[in-house]
């Protein structure tokens, strides 16, 4: 543990506290909120080591290779989160979540890191190209996505069919996904590792972890990510009910930006540090990667677990309020520049977007 440093340390302790707490909670069958409060504070802390252990692993393999390593493992806790809610049969919670996912990275992360780095040091320029190839596979991505909700709200034969149509989906949303690798094996910027490279410009260096301890420190905390995303499942819909709020928003606000946390930070202090490159490639990648990864892969995993199949048969809100978030992100990043106020606006479309689904 010598080669870590204090931060590194701290984090770690941080994330072992949280866990035993969470798994004392569990076991005691303490009241549910702070369990559910607990467990995801745990979850947050977890994904901070495992992002850790990537970046220590990655720095041996290469730029390109870190990239595909994380865009593995960085969503780790969210993946787990809606396999234990899928389990549990909440299929509708784990719809909200993923496209809750991708609209607090597009809309209030974006905006945040925009209004953060705008404020304090004024019109902040970045290269469009990135951005621009990413917004080209959302598009790509959110027209596949709502294909099948398209095809039941429109009467189609297909529509009948809604688990085979979003199968296939998934299948090509997967493949999509791999044709990008290439560029990633190659380092390009689409997928390459941001938080590694503005680590290394920005931060003093210290000594690199040992393999073993890497590996340790990365399965250790992915194996606890997995139990205490389970606590975080059991302790969700009584803790919700508790505090009267919906479903819907749970999986869209609370699950979605619990899965996300640690990138969500990274990404508003890389602008704060006028880095505004890879804090967008953060941000973006991000979002990138659930829907074009993670979503279908748990559309083709809730096939073999849980009591109902994860379908894309989305509710037209759901639907309008990922089309436009993708669209208003684009126009957003494509200038190659931002200013605060662009921010605030971004800020305040996804709260107009949450604030619908309080209710359910």
């Amino acid at each position: 543990m010598k080669a870590l440093s204090r931060g590194e340390r701290i984090t770690v302790a941080l994330a072992a506290l949280f866990t035993a707490f969470a798994a004392a909670l569990h076991f005691m069958h303490a009241g549910p909120i702070l369990g559910f409060i607990v467990s995801a504070a745990a979850l947050s802390m977890l994904a901070a080591v495992v992002g850790k252990g990537t970046e220590q692993i990655g720095s041996r393999l290469g730029a390109g290779a870190t990239g595909v390593l994380q865009s593995a493992l960085g969503n780790l806790p969210e993946l787990f989160i809606c396999v234990f809610s899928l389990r549990a049969g909440l299929v509708d919670v784990v719809k909200a979540a993923l496209i809750g996912s991708i609209l607090a990275n597009s809309l209030l992360v974006l905006g945040i890191a925009i209004t953060v780095g705008g404020l304090k040091h004024g019109t902040q320029r970045f290269s469009a190209e990135s951005p621009r190839m990413i917004a080209t596979l959302m598009l790509i991505s959110v027209t596949a996505l709502a294909v099948p909700t398209l095809a039941q709200q429109l009467h189609t034969p297909a529509g009948s069919h809604e688990a085979a149509l979003s199968a296939a989906c998934a299948i090509v949303l997967i493949v999509v996904f791999l044709a990008s690798l290439p560029f990633s094996l190659r380092g390009d910027t689409v997928a390459e590792s941001p938080v590694r490279a503005a680590a290394a410009k920005a931060e003093p260096a210290h000594a690199a972890w040992p393999m073993a301890l890497a590996i340790t420190l990365l399965a250790v905390a992915g194996i606890a990510a997995a139990f205490a995303s389970e606590w975080f499942v059991d302790a969700m819909l009584p803790a919700t009910h508790a505090l009267g709020i919906s479903e819907a928003f749970t999986g869209f606000v609370i699950v979605a930006i619990a899965g996300n946390a640690v990138e969500n930070v990274v990404g508003i202090q890389l602008a704060a540090k006028n880095q505004p490159d890879y804090a967008l490639s953060v941000v973006l990648n991000s979002s990138f990667q659930i829907a074009l990864l993670l979503t279908p892969v748990l559309v083709l995993v809730s096939f073999f677990v849980g009591p109902t199949p994860l379908t894309l048969v989305l509710s037209p809100l759901l639907v309008a309020a990922l089309a436009l978030a993708t669209i208003v992100t684009a126009f957003v990043t494509l200038d190659g520049e931002s200013i605060w106020a662009e921010g605030v606006a971004l800020i305040g479309l996804y709260c107009i977007i949450a604030a619908a689904f309080w209710w359910g």
